[in-house]
């Protein structure tokens, strides 16, 4: 019997003790990065002890510390795989400008500009429904970003705060008998999303952002852990980009994500990556979203040996086939979604046992992994979000049985 391994994206219900710790911390100076007391830390470091243990009592193979260290003050909160990394950059402020909201210029052929939050094509198509707070469609808790206003670095506290993710997990895992674990950080191109003020090209900033986030990537894999880049804008840029550009000028824009990470990637071994992409966590239509089967090639230009995208979400799951027609690199394994974020339904058993079969069939059982579309925590009710991991692993299990 072929075992199908079993993972997730990363976030996990934080649990109201750790949220609460987490709102009751005081401010820094800078207002961006809430003072770490010991108070918190403990808490902290419990909460992960527990999360990891989770996994192993639902039965998840390849456990993660939940997110636990990108902090969130509340129990829903969509941003926090992104707006963690606030506390450990320096150069960046509140300005008290939503750049949100402000309009930006349209882009042409040959010329793929980013418009603004606000402006992106399916909140635009839709704007009623996502006006509409009894719709069901949701962006999560909306907050104003800062803006990079000087050179940005990545910060003492941010070394502090990385080692402090480190030790949580590695403690958890021997507690739990994990032999490898893997913790989540942000890509450059991602990163580079937020307001430049200071550099003034894009190209400039972008390169800024691989310089900051090697640390924390380096730091990740010195400690023997597995690094998971989460990079929804890979896929995601598509949707912002007003109008809508062609397949061509996507792929040399997204062409450009891809060096900068494989940049900061540099001497760290592929078997120790695992690449995150989505088309965005926010429960919406989705009906501007980039198609895999032109995106595939180029993702798999990173260097990482997993390859986590979503796949079970009404709008993508019908993308396993293409497959069929792109070669998996020698090497490469698949970590495709089979329980979503982006509905409260819990996925069957048995529809997670025939979701990873269709991929098996084609790439080979020992090259899938199966996991979530996104990260659950945040995004669905912490029972609702346990009852899909648990049936992830009843459908691998009943997989394998048949593999």
């Amino acid at each position: 019997m072929t075992e199908i391994l079993t993972s997730h994206a990363g976030s996990l219900p934080r649990t109201p003790e750790l949220i609460a710790a987490n709102a009751a911390r005081p401010v820094g100076p800078d207002g961006l990065a809430p003072v770490i007391t010991d108070e918190f830390r403990d808490v902290l470091a419990q909460s992960v002890q527990d999360v990891v243990a989770r996994q192993k009592q639902i039965g998840i193979s390849i456990p993660n510390d939940g997110e636990y260290g990108h902090a969130m003050s509340s129990a829903y909160n969509y941003g926090t795989w992104w707006s963690y990394i606030f506390d450990r950059v320096s150069g960046l402020e509140v300005t008290g400008v939503d750049h949100r909201t402000q309009e930006s210029a349209c882009s042409a052929p040959g010329d793929v500009r980013l418009t603004s939050f606000a402006d992106r094509r399916d909140w635009v198509r839709f704007a009623d429904a996502y006006g509409d707070p009894e719709s069901g469609v949701s962006l999560g808790k909306q907050n104003v970003f800062p803006a990079a206003t000087g050179p940005i670095g990545f910060s003492d506290l941010g070394h502090a705060l990385i080692e402090q993710d480190i030790d949580n997990l590695r403690a958890a895992l021997s507690a739990s008998g994990y032999e490898q674990g893997f913790l989540n950080s942000l890509s450059p191109g991602s990163a580079s999303r937020i307001q430049d003020d200071h550099y003034g090209d894009v190209d400039a900033f972008l390169d800024a952002w691989v310089d900051v986030m090697r640390p924390e990537y380096q730091a990740i894999a010195d400690a023997g852990l597995v690094i998971q880049v989460d990079d929804p804008s890979l896929a995601e840029n598509f949707d912002q980009i007003t109008p809508e550009p062609s397949v061509e000028d996507y792929l040399a824009f997204t062409a450009k994500r891809v060096d900068a990470l494989n940049r900061a990637l540099a001497g760290i071994p592929e078997e120790q990556v695992r690449l995150h992409l989505c088309w965005g966590s926010w429960h919406g239509p989705h009906t501007t979203d980039f198609a895999f089967r032109d995106l595939a090639a180029t993702v798999l230009e990173v260097n990482a040996k997993y390859l986590s995208f979503e796949a079970a979400n009404a709008r993508h799951e019908h993308e396993w086939t293409i497959w069929k027609d792109i070669a998996l690199p020698e090497g490469r394994v698949l970590v495709p979604g089979i329980v979503s974020h982006s509905t409260n339904v819990v996925e069957h058993p048995e529809l997670v046992a025939q979701r990873i079969e269709r991929f098996a069939s084609i790439v080979g059982p020992e090259n899938v992994i199966a996991a979530t579309d996104c990260g659950l925590g945040g995004r669905i009710h912490p029972d609702i979000a346990w009852a899909k991991l648990e049936t992830l692993v009843e459908g691998a299990a009943l997989a394998s049985s048949r593999l």
